[in-house]
């Protein structure tokens, strides 16, 4: 079985893409969509959690990886945030 990265979370790494590609849509819009993609994984996953909990048949495996992707998307999501703030207040430090 083989894990993928999820589109939304790989484009936001590299938003810049092909070199002759044009950007089709905003920072915002773009951002938006990667928290609605790392909220969707979370919710398969407490679904599949849940489903577990509640003694219906579920794939072990299929319920840990689940959990570890919406774990990692959750962490890569808090470091971008982090990230963006600290230049943010970088920023706001720098004297005109």
């Amino acid at each position: 079985m083989r894990i993928q990265a999820q589109p939304n979370l790989t484009q936001a790494l590299n938003p810049a893409g092909p070199a002759n590609a044009e950007p089709t849509e905003d920072f915002g819009q773009m951002l938006m969509d990667v928290l609605k993609d790392v909220n969707a994984s979370q919710q398969e996953s407490r679904s599949k959690q849940n489903a577990f909990m509640t003694n219906q048949s579920v794939d072990i495996d299929d319920l840990m990886i689940s959990m570890e992707r919406a774990s990692v998307a959750m962490q890569l999501t808090m470091q971008v945030r982090n990230k963006a703030l600290e230049a943010y207040q970088e920023i706001a430090r720098m004297q005109v």
